[in-house]
């Protein structure tokens, strides 16, 4: 806006346009009224509205940052004609699938589907998927990592592992908070045993560092009470390589604590939390079996004897209580142990043998949307309801996985036995870790 000024209180009637100087103010720039002495005194205009409302102008001053109420008014609504509440329980329905692609559609919706908000709310409403996540080693000892979504029978790709476990040995994974995948600990071929740890996002399906740990460390066993991670044993490079050491992380705390030690050193082989205590079983120093069990309570080991370790097998996974173990190779045959009588008793037997080729073989138990999920190294899925153990899915991944590696077609049985028969079979890599990541 301009504002006729004269030039001459007492002279000549002649009329000059002065423009009014511009000024940085809280919320916007605007023209101030030049005929004012001062730029606290002067009135803000805005063309084609009423006088500006906003109090103070600050001549020359630094932009400042609008307030969040502000901001939330001046901004675009999620979805145009809709209040972003409503907006919000619509975009939280979408299939986990499309996610990636809603994060690209703006700024405001990206940083909705990055934040614990929008995830929490699915979850809350009992919309949160659960995808199964393998991790593993191929014939040239590299990693790799896919994702397997069971509502649409689909294997999805996933950025690369990180350099530092890109041939890593013996590290650990875990999932906390239900997103975040753990890597942690290991032995890289050139630089030895690891401290390093790194989590990926299911939420933003990125890498990111956190806190290294205590201790290097290779070949140990972990597990996950309460959200924290414990670690324990394992071997590292030098002299004393059987180790005792056991730690903790706390996502919260964002740090590792040492724990009591371990009363003898062990690489564990197997390990499962049952009843709120962590039971492991390995080797130790003199490749000896041992056993032993951590009360996270009372921060203690002791040794464990008896019925639940002398019939325990890998894998097993304890779900709703019990604790289920599998007794075969392919993971067709179930036993559960019994606390009554510490012994371990038939569960389930699906009569569907696969047979003793390592394709078949089970390399992890999972929970799978309330169900015990069996993983092959073949990448085929089945679920169990324990519940009604008769009730057994077959899921498609495994022809679905061949199709994605690109062999074409599944064989048939008859071709897996005689490749199985004659040492050639088509198994590209095993699977070493398993986990399932809620999104």
């Amino acid at each position: 806006m301009v504002r006729a000024a004269p030039e001459s209180l007492t002279g000549s009637h002649r009329v000059v346009r002065v423009q009014a100087p511009l000024v940085d103010s809280v919320s916007c720039y605007c023209r101030v009224d030049a005929g004012l002495k001062t730029v606290v005194g002067a009135r803000k205009f805005v063309p084609g509205a009423k006088l500006c409302l906003q109090p103070e102008i600050i001549p020359n001053g630094p932009r400042l940052r609008n307030s969040r109420k502000e901001r939330s008014r001046n901004q675009a609504p999620l979805l145009p004609g809709l209040p972003d509440d409503l907006a919000i329980a619509c975009l939280i329905r979408v299939p986990r699938v499309e996610h990636q692609s809603l994060r690209l559609v703006c700024k405001r919706w990206n940083r909705l589907l990055s934040g614990n908000y929008f995830y929490s709310l699915r979850k809350k409403l009992g919309m949160a998927e659960e995808w199964v996540y393998v991790i593993k080693r191929d014939r040239d000892g590299k990693i790799s990592w896919h994702a397997f979504d069971p509502n649409y029978q689909l294997w999805r790709s996933l950025p690369p592992v990180p350099a530092d476990y890109s041939e890593a040995l013996g590290f650990g994974c875990a999932v906390l908070s239900g997103c975040y995948l753990y890597l942690f600990g290991g032995k890289d071929p050139s630089k030895g045993s690891m401290r390093r740890v790194v989590f990926y996002n299911a939420r933003t399906n990125k890498w990111h560092r956190a806190p290294d740990m205590l201790r290097k460390r290779h070949f140990f066993g972990s597990c996950v009470i309460n959200n924290c991670l414990y670690v324990a044993g394992g071997e590292c490079d030098g002299n004393q390589r059987t180790l005792r050491s056991a730690e903790i992380y706390d996502p919260n705390r964002n740090r590792w604590t040492s724990i009591a030690e371990m009363s003898t050193g062990m690489v564990p082989f197997i390990g499962v939390v049952y009843e709120g205590k962590w039971f492991l079983k390995g080797l130790d120093a003199h490749r000896q079996v041992v056993s032993e069990v951590y009360v996270p309570t009372t921060n203690t080991w002791s040794i464990v004897n008896g019925g639940i370790v002398t019939g325990w097998r890998n894998p097993s996974i304890s779900l709703n209580g019990r604790l289920y173990a599998s007794d075969c190779r392919d993971g067709c045959k179930l036993r559960v142990y019994e606390g009554a009588t510490d012994s371990w008793d038939k569960f389930m037997d699906s009569k569907h043998h696969l047979g003793n080729s390592r394709a078949f073989e089970a390399a992890s138990f999972v929970s799978l949307n309330g169900k015990l999920g069996i993983i092959r190294n073949n990448m085929c899925i089945s679920l169990v309801d324990v519940t009604n153990p008769v009730n057994s899915i077959e899921t498609n991944s495994a022809r679905v996985w061949e199709a994605v590696a690109g062999k074409g077609q599944l064989k048939n049985f008859v071709a897996s036995l005689w490749s199985s028969i004659a040492g050639r079979s088509g198994l590209k890599g095993h699977i070493i870790h398993c986990q399932v990541l809620q999104a």
